[in-house]
């Protein structure tokens, strides 16, 4: 029974502390490998599993990354293309039903950030395809001559486009940050707090963000409440998700759900090599 990691060509060993995750699954005897999802050398149809991991270069080949997990027995694949298509636009921010989460408006072109940014005052515009705060910008003023245009947010970032998602500045990011907490296999998880860079909004820690662990505490109801939304949306139970919340008028609130390759924080604490391990097992197990 063997199981492919997929990841891409800046991270050929997988993610960062992806070497827990491996000594977990070299103590168990099972057999697998990191690929690269664009490598056509992969015979991805021979694998029992694939597990789609870091492949964090997808948002500037969206389309293509999209395809290629299509083209894969669904059977096999964590999660599914399904979700994969409808999680990798922001889009799905404005369709989170009953879920409390941090109010979103999609704009096409500057006009509509123009209003977008004008109705919530200080706004956060992000692209509505990006990671990592990629093209991340706070506005307050619906004329800024950055609204609508391409940006470089980082070094090592291309340039990112629109159409965008609009959300109000949410002020707690500051002081709380932002948690995110992982269900595996129906089972809640690892909590990681994560603070911004000084003078910035963005947890991302090529911007200084920092990242710990620590207990899960009151989130868990509304993390499950998300997990059921979604088996509830999909028709079946999330192989894996990471919710992540912010504080929103004195109460957490959903930011964003990761339902494609949220990155483990192994370098962090390898407290989610066990758990993920044991959702591949049962996988596995499963398709025996």
């Amino acid at each position: 029974m063997s199981v492919l990691l997929a990841t891409s060509g800046d991270l050929p060993q997988g993610e960062p502390g992806a070497g827990a995750l491996d000594a977990v699954l070299h103590g168990r005897g099972t057999d697998f490998a990191w690929a690269r999802w664009d490598d056509p050398s992969v015979d991805w149809a021979a694998a029992d599993l694939v597990a789609v991991r870091s492949t964090w270069d997808y948002v500037t080949r969206h389309d293509e990354f999209l395809s290629w997990a299509a083209s894969l027995d669904q059977a096999r694949l964590l999660n599914g293309a399904d979700v994969f298509t409808w999680n990798h636009d922001k889009r799905y921010l404005t369709q989170l039903g009953n879920l409390p989460a941090v109010p979103t408006l999609l704009a096409e072109d500057r006009a509509g950030l123009a209003d977008a940014v004008r109705h919530f005052g200080t706004a956060v515009v992000k692209p509505r395809v990006g990671a990592g705060g990629a093209g991340l910008l706070v506005v307050t003023d619906p004329d800024d001559p950055r609204l609508g245009r391409p940006v470089r947010s980082h070094v090592d970032y291309p340039e990112v486009d629109g159409p965008w998602v609009v959300q109000p500045l949410v002020e707690s990011i500051r002081t709380h940050g932002e948690a995110s907490v992982y269900v595996l296999d129906g089972r809640l998880g690892q909590r990681f707090d994560k603070l911004p860079g000084e003078g910035d909004v963005r947890v991302n820690e090529e911007f200084g963000g920092r990242v710990r662990a620590v207990e899960t505490g009151d989130v868990g109801d509304l993390v499950m409440s998300a997990y059921d939304a979604m088996a509830e949306r999909f028709g079946r139970p999330m192989d894996y998700l990471r919710v992540d919340l912010l504080r929103w008028d004195g109460a957490w609130v959903v930011s964003e759900l990761e339902l494609i390759e949220p990155g483990l924080y192994l370098d962090v604490s390898p407290a989610n090599a066990e758990p993920f391990a044991d959702l591949l097992a049962a996988r596995l197990a499963g398709s025996s």
